[in-house]
């Protein structure tokens, strides 16, 4: 199975070039993918048929108790025959159904094959989650194929109003499946089933949510709206994902799970009642249509609503006609949409009253579509009949079930009837319909389907043989599949039905009147509307609210849902710890005041540049903390990014007044401290409660154990980094990659490595004549250059390049890392930078940051990967302990390589924002400087 859908998934893939080469031909090509599906089942036959079931398990995440469990029993075998069959067929169809220059076909083929692909995991998942997931995937597809046109606003709207519909659905039966796996213990159906169920309130509710996600996924009542909606999608699309596939999938799940909830009361009362309800307003709207799609639309979902009813009855008969129904209604169903296809691309027209003649001008067709039509009414000897009558006959002992079931099938037999003449009749007053040519590979899959429900029909007791399996997991012996049962009540009702049909047909224009004034009280579609414009209204007032251009507003909300929530949930909840030690140390003490000081001053200070200082102080105040307990490592990267920070805060701070907005603020001051207050209490709460919170045993007690003997270094928190966590250190490198890029996309209007430093370069100003420290120098105004600044720089700049080099190799065994070596290179150009501007930086490092900073990434990447090529896991390091002449005993892990990926990351984003924030903001200040101000104005005017 899992072969299967990577054939599916290839397939997939391959369809946009082999339409680009071949074009519509290509879909004979691509039909192998699902009928392969079919001979795979077909020769799986023997395992299913005498109860048994084939079975593919494959780990996947265990920690979470999945696994990619594949199950085929006799009811997904019967799911991967019309899954795979119809689909074949219908990509065969589409070979003749479009143009070679139809717009997007490469595409559409890729959408329809991995939907084809997901409905096929769908139907084999034995895992609850896993099912979800594929469930999912055939509402993103459907949304892809519905919209297939994307100029037509009635496109797009269906495919959005299936996919919200289906999707809120399939949320719903996601909470429904997480009730059950969790209270079992695992997620696997056939396990879940076997074992005891919970009871009471809690099954129901989750019952009911998985019913819910059933019920949108079928377009089931209240959500029968969407599926007439979705016919403005090509008609291929129709024929497979609104009569074979996606709105089976429904019923497959009510099919399903009915042996383990059929006997359930809210299980049987919901399903059978919004069947019902379904059944006879679809059946009533059809009648009511005029075009040919929408007719079989509206069928479509009448007699999904009869599938439900009877898949969620829960009894042995009802799931054995269930079985046979969604059989015999993939055939005819699918047939007729086909047959649609063929008279609009044809005939040019769908419209019913527009169509004359074409029983003659398409005999083949013709007798296609009446042999499907009759299957749909339930006429003898086809197997719409067997399915109808072993309905009839399963809820003989149910008046009332019965009744509606009866009723439901007169509207069947109504609007099959008015498809064929509206579709093949002469009308009187309507010119013939001119047509072309139907070739034989344009009708044979229809005919094919049309043709396999005529050759069931004698054969219902081989398909009732094949089916057995399943309605023998609701208990006892019962009825069976024939074509003749004999003089049976059931029979009688069948007669019944279609002579009613007939009748109800016969007077149509004399109810037409009836038809129009007979509506359902609320239309699903006008709810759906005006739901979602309220919606549309919500947000728009919503916004307007709170997106006002405020950062103060918007920070004031954010901070104060986080104390309204996780403050709220610690006044409930309490969790604080018995003893509370507030220091070890006196020194911690002073720290913590000189902490507290800092922040207080910060708030209170009117200049930008003395509140970024003050910052920098409770930054350095945390590091020296650290310091106090022992953490050096954590303590020297807090240094540093400290430092880093503040450069690059006063980098920005000189595009920005010197002061704060002198606007007033004594109304909402208080305000402002006390949310502040709030935030600190709600924040230390939080950190105090998780401290004390703990229960278990901190994993990180076995990481100096570890850091040793996995990874080959006694500086726990590097190796960490690098050995023990080191897929969260790729996300994180990511990150500052991405975060580095959306830097450079913001601010440079130009390319990131700037003009390149040339020697001799006329100065903006002429300097005064003074000694070249650094390269750059001269190119900066006399006015800002410090010699001793320059002097400095010159000192010590390769003197921190060095150092840092030697934190990144040290890092393994001593405070440092790759992390840590980064920043003090970055800080190292940020020195450059500062005494000679933006051509020393240049001159520093003449090199684009964004090939740094790809080629860390490619390095910390490629290091794991190169693990797996020895063997490995991805990120496996391994110890390497060699005697060199001169040198001595050299101990080298592996996971250095990554550090320098880290390393190099570290140097890129350094590079890139003193580049942005920086060299940019400088040709910015230069270009100011060269405009003439309003006095240079006034004066030339003068002149």
């Amino acid at each position: 199975m899992l072969v299967l859908l990577t054939l599916y998934m290839v397939t997939a893939l391959a369809a946009p070039a082999l339409v680009r080469w071949w074009g519509p031909r290509a879909f004979y090509l691509l039909a192998a993918a699902p009928a392969a599906a079919v001979a795979w089942a077909v020769a799986h036959t023997p395992a299913v048929r005498g109860g048994g079931a084939v079975v593919e398990t494959y780990p996947w995440v265990p920690q979470l108790r999945l696994e990619l469990a594949l199950r085929m029993s006799t009811l997904s075998w019967l799911m991967l025959l019309l899954v795979g069959g119809v689909g074949a067929l219908v990509l065969a169809y589409c070979a003749r159904y479009f143009r070679a220059d139809e717009p997007g076909l490469g595409r559409f083929a890729a959408v329809f094959v991995a939907f084809a692909g997901a409905m096929h995991g769908l139907v084999v998942a034995d895992d609850l989650i896993l099912l979800y997931i594929f469930w999912e995937l055939t509402t993103v597809f459907s949304y892809l194929l519905i919209g297939q046109n994307t100029e037509k606003r009635a496109s797009r709207r269906a495919a959005a109003q299936a996919l919200i519909v289906t999707t809120l659905g399939g949320l719903a039966m996601l909470v429904g499946f997480i009730m059950l796996g969790e209270h079992a213990g695992t997620y696997r159906w056939s396990e879940i089933i076997a074992g005891e169920l919970p009871g009471g309130a809690y099954l129901g509710v989750a019952l009911v949510l998985i019913l819910l996600g059933a019920l949108a996924k079928s377009a089931i009542f209240p959500f029968s709206f969407w599926l007439p909606a979705a016919m403005a999608a090509p008609t291929p699309v129709s024929a497979y994902l609104h009569a074979a596939a996606m709105v089976k999938a429904g019923v497959y799940l009510v099919a399903l799970l009915a042996p383990a909830f059929g006997g359930q009361p809210t299980w049987s009362l919901l399903a059978m009642v919004a069947g019902a309800v379904t059944m006879l307003f679809g059946g009533w709207a059809a009648l009511r249509q005029s075009d040919l799609k929408l007719l079989l639309a509206y069928g479509t979902v009448s007699q999904l609503g009869l599938l439900v009813l009877v898949t969620g009855a829960g009894t042995r008969d009802a799931a054995l006609a269930g079985a046979a129904m969604l059989l015999a209604h993939a055939l005819f169903k699918a047939a007729l949409f086909l047959i649609v296809g063929i008279i609009d691309r044809r005939a040019g027209t769908r419209d019913l009253h527009e169509l004359s003649g074409l029983r003659r001008r398409m005999p083949g067709v013709a007798v296609t579509a009446a042999l499907a039509a009759a299957s749909m009414a339930g006429v003898p000897p086809l197997f719409g009949f067997v399915g109808k009558e072993a309905i009839l006959q399963a809820f003989a002992d149910d008046p009332a079930v019965l009744a509606a079931i009866v009723l439901g099938a007169v509207l069947t037999t109504a609007y099959s009837l008015r498809f064929l003449w509206g579709a093949f009749a002469d009308k009187p007053g309507v010119e013939p319909t001119a047509t072309r040519p139907v070739g034989v590979a344009f009708l044979a899959p229809p005919a094919l389907l049309a043709g396999l429900g005529l050759l069931l029909g004698p054969l219902a007791g081989v398909v009732d043989r094949l089916l057995a399996p399943y309605p023998a997991l609701f208990g006892a012996t019962g009825a069976h599949l024939a074509l003749w049962h004999g003089p049976t009540p059931a029979l009688g009702l069948s007669l019944l039905a279609l002579a009613g049909g007939a009748l109800l047909f016969a007077l149509r224009e004399r109810l037409r009147p009836a038809q129009e004034r007979l509506r359902a009280p609320v239309n699903g579609a006008t709810v759906y509307g005006r739901l979602t414009h309220a919606l549309d209204r919500l947000s728009v007032e919503v916004t307007g609210a709170t997106q006002r251009g405020s950062l103060p507003q918007y920070l004031g909300i954010i901070l104060l849902v986080l104390v309204v929530l996780p403050g709220g949930a610690l006044l409930i909840g309490a969790p604080w710890p018995e003893r509370v030690q507030w220091w070890d140390t006196p020194a911690q003490l002073l720290v913590g005041v000189v902490l507290a000081a800092a922040a207080v001053a910060a708030v209170r200070t009117q200049r930008r540049l003395a509140a970024t200082v003050l910052a920098g102080v409770t930054g350095y105040g945390t590091a020296l903390m650290f310091v106090l307990h022992g953490a050096p490592d954590l303590a020297l990267t807090q240094f540093l990014v400290e430092t880093l920070t503040i450069a690059v805060f006063v980098l920005v701070l000189r595009r920005l007044p010197a002061k704060f907005s002198a606007r007033p603020l004594r109304s909402s001051r208080w305000l402002r401290v006390s949310i502040g207050i709030a935030v600190g209490l709600v924040m230390s709460g939080l950190a105090l409660a998780a401290a004390g919170g703990r229960q278990a045993v901190p994993i990180s007690v076995d990481f100096p154990e570890q850091a040793v003997s996995y990874g080959g270094g006694r500086n726990v928190v590097n190796v960490t980094l690098v050995d023990i966590r080191a897929w969260d250190t790729m996300g994180e490198i990511a990150v500052l990659v991405v975060a580095a890029t959306g830097v450079a996309s913001l601010i440079f209007l130009r390319p990131r490595t700037g003009p390149g430093p040339r020697r001799g370069e006329p100065p903006v100003r002429p300097p005064r004549p003074q000694p070249e420290w650094l390269r750059g120098g001269p190119a900066l105004d006399t006015r800002r250059r410090s010699i001793i600044f320059e002097v400095v720089t010159r000192l010590l700049f390769h003197t921190m390049l060095v150092f840092s080099i030697y934190l990144m190799f040290s890092g393994h065994n001593a405070p440092g890392g790759g992390f840590a070596g980064g920043l003090v290179a970055g800080l190292a150009l940020a020195v450059r930078y500062l005494a000679g501007g933006r051509h020393e930086l240049d001159e520093a490092a003449p090199v684009d940051a964004g090939l740094v900073l790809g080629a860390g990434l490619f390095l910390s990447v490629g290091t794991g990967v190169t693990a797996m090529l020895f063997g490995g896991e991805v990120l496996q390091s391994a110890i390497v302990d060699l005697y060199l002449p001169l040198i001595g005993k050299v101990h080298v892990v592996t996971s250095l390589f990554f550090d320098v990926g880290v390393y190099l990351v570290v140097v890129g984003l350094a590079l890139d924002v003193l580049r942005s924030l920086g060299a940019e903001v400088d040709r910015h200040i230069e270009a100011d400087e060269q405009r003439p101000t309003a006095d240079d104005v006034r004066q030339e005017e003068l002149v």
